[in-house]
């Protein structure tokens, strides 16, 4: 990665259509593989990985293990990374996935490499 390239987050968020049938599914998670590697071996994508479907959310009221989530599209299923000079790049690059044909669904999050601060404006910030 040289100084015009920055790294951005993929989340993999959503479900299968339910109209999908299961080896439609199956060949584009294939195709996503080899579409992913060939990425990475090019530079323009890091590895990630799925996410388990357990899970568990902290905050000041306490620790949910069992529940209640987010609804389903807020699922976020896995993530990777990719590497290019400016969000647009990195959105273009991530269109091309194809499990997007089958209902997925992609949020790209530039990494913030500054340490964060309560006295600079950040996604925490209230409004």
């Amino acid at each position: 990665m040289n100084a015009t390239q920055h790294e951005y987050l993929v989340l993999s968020r959503g479900k299968w259509d339910k109209n999908a049938s299961t080896e439609d599914i199956e060949r584009a998670i294939k195709t996503f593989y080899e579409w992913i590697e060939l990425h990475i071996a090019a530079g323009k994508m890091k590895h990630g990985t799925r996410l388990s479907t357990n899970r568990a959310v902290v905050s000041r009221s306490g620790i949910v293990i069992d529940g209640p989530f987010g609804e389903s599209k807020e699922i976020i299923g896995g993530y990777w990374f990719i590497i290019a000079r400016n969000l647009q790049e990195a959105a273009e690059l991530a269109a091309g996935n194809p499990c997007a044909q089958f209902g997925l669904h992609y949020e790209i999050r530039p990494l913030e490499p500054e340490r964060a601060s309560a006295y600079k404006p950040a996604n925490e910030t209230p409004e």
